[in-house]
């Protein structure tokens, strides 16, 4: 059996080794207790830096996503007041239409000033209609046109939907146009109110017919301002999840990221206490020489 030959160089080298290591984790522990974060560099935990760069996705694509629904809350939400507004016109359009229809207590130029405030009405129903949001009409679907509806009451944008991703896979639509909103068959609500100012003056006796349209168009826009309220609650959901999901990542990120404050300091000082004693230890291994045992 042989022994290994311990030399005072070998001791030297030995304890350098040792008190290099200690003063290795003592910069780590300073490190991390001067920023605040357990990795600085991949290398530290190259576990921890993996989940941590997919959390940072996450965090990244959820807040995109939060973006998206805020910005499909704000239109879905002036497109909800818009409508309601414009059905309380419709309403007092229609008790215009029934006093109208009444030849009995109705005379030639009542029914005149009838028509003349259903014009004005059918104009600020226009007015509504090209309601915009960002600068663009809420009712145009994806045109580019500045308007949804024309002076005469024609419709001149499109019918394309137009889309919010709120959250991985899931797209909702935010957008109404003005056929599915102002349209019930082949009446549309200003073709219907044209007509109808023309019958105040000129065919009395026809009104009832236009009320009874004017209702349908009402009814489409009542079914259509519910649906915009359903997608509304959706989207507020889904915002809603996003919070929730968002908090919880950062938490978890957090968690392998952050240094906790009392830990790092407790195990700064014992890495303090350790370099000292390895310094002390290594100044009694390093001192002898032979040239002291010659003396």
């Amino acid at each position: 059996m042989t022994t290994p030959r311990v030399t005072q160089r070998l001791m030297v080298e030995r304890s350098l080794t040792a008190l290099n290591t200690g003063m290795g984790r003592l910069a780590r522990s300073q490190e991390q207790l001067s920023t605040g974060r357990l990795i600085n560099r991949p290398s530290d935990s190259p576990t921890g830096t993996n989940d941590a760069m997919r959390l940072r996705a996450q965090i990244a694509a959820d807040t995109q996503y939060t973006r998206n629904a805020s910005d499909g809350l704000a239109v879905l939400g002036q497109t909800d007041s818009t409508m309601t507004t414009m059905l309380a016109n419709v309403g007092r359009a229609r008790d215009l239409l029934v006093q109208g229809a009444s030849t009995g207590s109705s005379g030639p130029d009542a029914r005149a000033a009838l028509a003349a405030e259903l014009t004005q009405v059918r104009e600020a129903l226009i007015g509504l209609a090209n309601t915009e949001h960002m600068g663009r009409p809420i009712f145009a679907g994806t045109s580019s046109s500045p308007v949804a509806y024309d002076a005469t009451g024609g419709f001149v944008g499109d019918q394309f939907p137009i889309d919010r991703t709120v959250g991985e896979g899931i797209a909702v639509r935010v957008n109404l146009t003005g056929p599915e909103a102002f349209t019930a068959g082949a009446d549309d609500l200003f073709g219907v109110l044209s007509t109808a100012i023309t019958r105040l003056t000129a065919a009395p006796d026809q009104l009832g017919d236009s009320l009874t349209r004017l209702d349908a168009v009402a009814g489409q826009m009542r079914t259509a301002l519910a649906d915009v309220g359903t997608r509304y609650g959706r989207v507020e959901r889904a915002m809603s999840t996003l919070t929730d999901t968002t908090l919880s990542n950062t938490a978890s990120l957090s968690e392998v990221e952050n240094v906790d404050i009392a830990k790092a300091v407790v195990d700064l000082q014992m890495q303090e206490v350790a370099y000292q004693a390895a310094l002390g230890a290594t100044a009694r291994v390093i001192q002898p020489s032979l040239l002291d045992f010659l003396r």
